[in-house]
């Protein structure tokens, strides 16, 4: 991806707009998740409740240190052994960093440092986390190429960047970050 096509998708997330791009597995939906409705425009198109929450992508640990700061060593620890990386946490937020149309019914925040070029360079552009939500209806098996998300939500999107998928054949674990366990 060039430079100037990532400037010009964090121009559009800026701006309210919905932006597809290819994750390490999966294309993704994203959007700015400090902006209420952008992140309901989403739900609305993929058909999914606010109450799951949704994932966050983030270019480096630096783009969420507010949140960082709430946790121990050791769960720092924990985040720099798999990150950047194809593993997603939920990072408790006890001081409420992010809204609740972010963490759903939750008290913690779904959130990934990613290793995917595209991902890290949008987040980087962009100035910190955005949404990442697979490119699919609720429920409906995720899409694995432009054409598929240009065909279901193209005229609904501020841009699609291109990209190759990262390689995974599905998408990041999830794993709590207090207890350890894996939810997906």
């Amino acid at each position: 991806m060039t430079e100037s096509r990532a400037i010009e998708a964090a121009k559009r997330l800026r701006k309210g707009e919905l932006i597809a791009y290819p994750t390490e597995a999966v294309w993704g939906i994203g959007c700015d998740p400090f902006n209420r409705e952008a992140v309901h425009r989403l739900l609305r198109l993929k058909q999914r409740p606010v109450d799951k929450g949704l994932l966050l992508v983030a270019a480096g640990m630096e783009q969420i240190g507010k949140l960082l700061a709430q946790l121990s060593s050791d769960q720092i620890a924990r985040l720099r052994e798999t990150w950047p990386g194809h593993i997603t946490w939920l990072v408790p937020d006890s001081a409420g960093q992010y809204p609740e149309w972010i963490r759903g019914e939750h008290p913690a925040v779904a959130i990934r440092v990613s290793g995917h070029p595209v991902v890290r360079e949008l987040c980087t552009a962009f100035g910190g986390p955005i949404v990442s939500t697979s490119a699919n209806l609720a429920g409906q098996p995720e899409f694995r190429s432009m054409e598929e998300v240009r065909r279901q939500f193209g005229a609904d999107l501020g841009c699609m960047v291109e990209g190759e998928l990262g390689g995974f054949g599905k998408p990041s674990e999830i794993r709590d970050l207090v207890t350890g366990e894996r939810i997906r």
